[in-house]
């Protein structure tokens, strides 16, 4: 049963609006999102899936086809659930779309998803852009992409409470088909990079690690770069991230540093070094150079940043090990989720034999290995 028909089954209503959203893989570009720094992320084919259709009242119902669950709230007083957190992306756009004017109807709404939850592959960002669109469709407004993107991470940072930047919501909201997309966090500007169509395969990894430190420790890492900026602003008054210093300044002022912070501001600022570099890589379709900065970009996040954990590095390790594979790297907060691996698309199945049973008797866990498409943004279910 499709989700349209389980929307009819169980509200006894046509939806009006059916939409899909993408989760994403980050190729390269970590932890520079909030640093006004630039990433390089693609929309992938797994997504959140939203029907919905009108109430006469001011009540929200979701069903969860993924929790079974159904959860309800009234647009007049929208609070956090615990029993449902799931839905607390849904409605956290609700308040931050009211709180910007947007006429809101109730609605009932049915909620599927085949983005690994708890992955790094932005099962959230993907359900926030699926409300918005759903609420669009019901009350009968229109949003543009960039705009949906920064409403979402609003509804991430003031409703949910996590101090996410904005590529998970953009590149969900304005991915496109086989291409990667150079986003500039701190102008909003982005640039298509082409993806070969052929012959390299986008790998994700899944560590199936549940990824308890998340958000303690990226909220840590802030606090770090910004001790940073603090630092440097003071012989640099341009100065107000870390996209704004360069390794030169970064190492004749490493005395007036902590030695993790320090650490710290050397991964953003190499990070997002070798970020612009992927792009002109990619357009030279030099994959080698590619995989080249996509293993200095892992050796940097477990190494400086310190966000990965040994299944991840096992796992990148492994895949570094087939041949055919050009490189791999932790994506994502980190602390478990998955790897990315750029791989020639002779060796998947060399990759896939060899990987798995070894991260197994590694870990003693199972990994769960996809072969990934670039895929459109958020928009109409087909």
């Amino acid at each position: 049963m499709n989700i349209r028909e389980k929307h009819r089954e169980l509200f006894g209503a046509e939806p009006v609006a059916a939409v899909r959203a993408p989760g994403r893989v980050n190729l390269i570009g970590e932890h520079t999102d909030y640093n006004d720094g630039f990433v390089l992320p693609a929309a992938l084919q797994f997504e959140v899936r939203m029907t919905a259709s009108p109430r006469s009242d001011r009540q929200v119902r979701l069903y969860s086809i993924t929790f079974q669950q159904s959860t309800t709230f009234s647009l007049d007083e929208i609070a956090p659930s615990v029993e449902a957190s799931w839905s607390n992306y849904t409605r956290g756009v609700a308040s931050i779309l009211q709180k910007e004017g947007y006429p809101l109807s109730g609605m009932n709404a049915i909620i599927e998803g085949t983005v690994p939850i708890a992955s790094g592959l932005s099962s959230s960002a993907a359900l926030e852009l699926a409300s918005l669109l759903v609420y669009e469709g019901v009350g009968q407004f229109k949003i543009d992409p960039v705009s949906r993107a920064l409403l979402a991470q609003r509804a991430e940072r003031e409703f949910v409470g996590v101090q996410c930047g904005i590529m998970d919501q953009f590149i969900s909201s304005l991915g496109r088909r086989d291409h990667a997309l150079l986003i500039d966090t701190r102008s909003l500007k982005y640039e298509p990079a082409p993806l070969p169509t052929g012959g390299i395969a986008i790998v994700v990894a899944n560590t199936n690690v549940k990824r308890g430190l998340v958000d303690s420790e990226y909220n840590t890492r802030r606090k770090e770069c910004e001790e940073a900026v603090a630092a440097l602003k003071e012989i640099y008054p341009a100065v107000k991230a870390l996209r704004d210093v360069d390794k030169a300044m970064l190492e004749e002022n490493k005395a007036r540093l902590r030695e993790v912070v320090y650490r710290r501001a050397r991964h953003v600022i190499t990070e997002n070094d070798r970020t612009v570099q992927a792009v002109q890589t990619l357009k030279a379709g030099d994959m080698a150079q590619f995989g080249r900065l996509m293993n200095e970009s892992h050796a940097s996040l477990r190494d400086d940043y310190q966000v990965s954990c040994q299944e991840l590095d096992i796992l990148v390790e492994l895949a570094q090990n087939v041949s055919g594979v050009y490189g791999s790297r932790m994506t994502g907060a980190g602390f478990g989720g998955c790897t990315v691996s750029l791989v020639g698309s002779n060796a998947v199945g060399a990759f896939q034999s060899a990987v798995a049973p070894r991260y197994r008797e590694a870990t003693g866990l199972e990994t769960t290995i996809s072969v990934c498409q670039a895929s459109d943004g958020a928009g109409p279910l087909p």
